[in-house]
């Protein structure tokens, strides 16, 4: 359609057509006072989304925003941007800029000169669009209003910059000392209905979904809550497809992220390389490769071996493959279960790799400790007749029902049969429940059935129970038990590396176990004897000795006791040991034996000022690496 067309049909009679100029034409602009209609206007009626420019000729589409920054030559992050024009004289060019800047500057949008034009742009664009749309005002401002929010949402407020992330905020939430409740948490009233009203959404929600409830003590379920909350209302949550294909590969970017700041971690401090064997629902003989270290632990992969014969030749070269994959010089130590072919590979591993240390799992170890005491006489008859106390009482409904009654609806912890440490736990809960289990096996329930109270079993039972021989030796279990089982916690935590801690702890264990049964001193004899045998050939690793060594809040206390001065000094050949086994070069050795010596001796600059002398009891080894 030609210039001269248009005109006729738009204008009526114009102009003569050799005298028409449509750049000229004031109904080829917009009623607007914006200086970029005065080089650009109207080409095609029909088309009031294209500006066609009187320098160039070229049509810039998306409104008067996009073909000021045409002739500015000026680009903005997020934006459709518009290729500059070759012909625009450079005075134009400068007051297109000078323009965009002054709006930014009068609206309080420093350095944001684009979110002017696109807001000029819109309003304009709304303008010129009442004289060709049936449009009613409202929408057209529901329209600008949908347009600038994005705008409005990109700027940050002082409390969106000063404010602690999700994260930040639920580590503090966890830590001994949390800080002060949430910028924002004066702001708003939050009424006790409020709080109600929320926790019965997400118990609906939990509910019609059969979630386990244990999801809520997960740590990732607390920050999608506080991030939720920091978004504000509105929050629409992913689609299906957003969470299996684009939040997905998001998660495994971020999985590679969070594995290359363990990698430093690795090749700053070392690591432990953990592997543990276990059985799925589908039967399936699967191996799980895992890296601890300061940075906290990284599982690796997964391996099914179910076709193949767990040999030690298999084990060793499936832990040596990801010794290699994280660097032979960044493995310290490899630990894995205590089985025969585990424990061959990692002799077998040893002498691949000299500067390895295998070290056999803790947890394992601790439980082949509790499994001798509870072969003890005065253990195992204890223990079968705990046994035969809660399982009479589950499988009879009505006594069942009456237990409950007594103690509040509370349950006994029952033995399982792959832990021995769950036969102490039962032990632990009976004697917990001790006046209700006497109460109901005296009350009218028991006596009214004649079938429990006169059955052999039920008998045998109720004299257990009401038998006081029985809950003192209730108790020695527990006086026996309770430190070993502080020590299990210790070692199967997730919260931190046992290392540091585990060697102390079994002294301390060992010391509280005499000191708890010392009136009995033949069962004193048996069950260290137990204790220090299983430690020994199981968990006699001079590495441990060296991180007790190491720890200044345990090596000083002990250096302090003149009954543990040949204890000291083993600890100090079990670090001379690990130096020597680490560190080839004499040279170096010698330099670090002398500080060990300094260390030792509480002497020499770092070790003999006050400071350090303060910090023996208050930093961790952990932190002090760090240092």
């Amino acid at each position: 359609m030609t210039d001269q067309t248009v005109n006729s049909a738009a204008g009526g009679n114009g102009p003569e057509p050799e005298q028409y100029d449509p750049s000229k034409d004031p109904k080829r602009k917009a009623k607007s006072g914006d200086p970029g209609w005065k080089y650009g206007y109207w080409h095609d009626m029909n088309r009031r989304d294209r500006i066609r420019c009187t320098f160039c000729g070229t049509d810039v589409h998306a409104g008067i925003a996009r073909f000021k920054r045409h002739l500015a030559g000026a680009s903005t992050k997020g934006k459709k941007n518009s290729i500059k024009c070759k012909k625009v004289p450079e005075a134009v060019s400068k007051e297109m800029l000078d323009f965009m800047k002054a709006y930014a500057k009068k609206h309080n949008m420093p350095g944001e000169s684009d979110k002017e034009d696109t807001t000029t742009g819109d309003e304009e664009e709304d303008a010129t669009a009442t004289q060709t749309s049936s449009r009613t005002t409202a929408k057209r401002k529901a329209e600008s209003v949908q347009t600038e929010l994005p705008t409005q949402k990109a700027s940050r407020t002082i409390a969106g910059m000063i404010r602690k992330t999700p994260e930040e905020v639920i580590e503090l939430r966890h830590s001994k000392n949390p800080s002060q409740a949430a910028l924002n948490a004066g702001c708003f009233k939050r009424t006790t209905e409020d709080k109600d009203r929320v926790d019965d959404h997400w118990a609906t929600f939990f509910y019609a979904n059969a979630i386990p409830f244990n999801v809520t003590r997960s740590r990732a379920f607390e920050i999608a809550l506080e991030s939720t909350g920091q978004y504000g209302p509105g929050y629409i949550p992913p689609t299906i497809h957003a969470l299996r294909l684009p939040l997905l590969v998001k998660a495994k970017k971020k999985t590679h992220a969070l594995r290359e700041q363990h990698e430093l971690a690795w090749q700053e401090y070392g690591c432990t390389l953990m592997s543990d064997g276990w059985t799925d629902g589908r039967t399936r003989h699967l191996v799980n490769f895992l890296v601890n270290s300061l940075a906290g632990t990284f599982f690796i992969d997964s391996v099914d071996i179910s076709a193949l014969v767990a040999s030690k030749e298999l084990l060793a070269d499936l832990m040596e493959k990801r010794i290699n994959d994280i660097g032979r010089g960044y493995v310290v130590q490899i630990c894995m279960d205590n089985g025969a072919n585990y424990k061959a590979a990692g002799r077998l591993l040893t002498e691949r790799i000299p500067t390895l240390w295998w070290t056999p799992c803790a947890a394992h170890c601790l439980n082949l400790m509790l499994e001798s005491i509870c072969k003890i006489k005065q253990f195992s008859e204890c223990i079968t007749n705990g046994k035969r106390v809660s399982t009479f009482i589950y499988r009879h409904g009505k006594v069942l029902d009456e237990m409950r009654v007594k103690t509040g609806n509370r349950d006994l912890v029952r033995a399982g049969a792959t832990r021995f440490a769950t036969n102490f736990l039962n032990l632990q809960s009976l004697h917990k429940h001790r006046q209700a289990l006497k109460e109901l096996f005296v009350g009218d329930v028991w006596h009214s059935n004649k079938k429990f109270s006169t059955s052999p079993v039920g008998q045998k039972v109720q004299e257990d129970v009401l038998s006081i021989s029985f809950w003192n030796s209730v108790e020695t279990c527990m006086k026996v038990s309770l430190p070993l089982l502080r020590v299990l916690r210790i070692v199967d935590g997730d919260e931190k590396p046992a290392m540091p801690e585990v060697m102390a702890a079994m002294d301390y264990a060992k010391e509280r176990i005499k000191a708890a049964i010392d009136d009995k001193p033949t069962l004193v004899k048996k069950v260290i004897k137990i204790v220090e045998d299983k430690w020994e050939s199981q968990m006699g690793v001079k590495l441990y000795g060296a991180a007790l060594f190491l720890n200044p809040n345990r090596i000083y206390g002990l250096k302090a006791k003149p009954e543990k001065a040949r204890y000291c000094q083993r600890l100090r050949h079990m670090f001379n040991e690990v130096l020597l086994h680490k560190e080839p070069d004499d040279d170096k050795a010698s330099v670090i034996s002398r500080l060990a010596d300094d260390y030792e001796r509480g002497e020499g600059e770092c070790f003999s000022s006050k400071l350090a002398i303060n910090d023996r009891t208050k930093k961790s080894p952990r932190k002090l690496l760090q240092l």
